[in-house]
């Protein structure tokens, strides 16, 4: 599979493929990620197998260098799918999921359906 470039409410989204290279550092997220992503698209979903289990082990300062990446591009980052056993074997990564998902920069969720409700205009009145 490759990457594929699909539309949101008005939103550019970059999908990345499940099967490409894996993200275990920032400089990959640049190249890989970012690089592909930059003047096409606003947002770049990452499928959560994609990213070193480091990422995931919040000690290691790599989730905190990749997501600084992409504020400092100003490109939102989804990490996509069930990343349940890295939050059980964490005490902190849970707080920054939450966190995380409270914002627009980076999202942590389940699916693409997922991302295009988080992308969904809001209704005025509706909150």
């Amino acid at each position: 599979m490759t990457d594929l470039l699909v539309e949101h409410h008005g939103v550019p989204v970059l999908v990345c493929a499940a099967d490409g290279p894996t993200v275990a550092t920032a400089q990959d997220a640049l190249d890989q990620l970012i690089g592909g992503a930059f003047y096409r698209a606003e947002v770049v979903a990452v499928p959560a197998e994609r990213f070193d289990d480091e990422f995931f082990d919040l000690s290691s300062g790599m989730a905190g260098a990749i997501m600084q990446k992409f504020v400092s591009y100003r490109i939102r980052l989804v990490v996509l799918g069930d990343i349940t056993h890295h939050l059980r074997a964490s005490s902190a990564l849970p707080d920054l999921v939450r966190e995380s998902n409270r914002g627009r920069h980076i999202w942590f969720l389940p699916d693409l359906d997922s991302l295009a409700t988080r992308l969904a205009p809001e209704v005025p009145g509706s909150s």
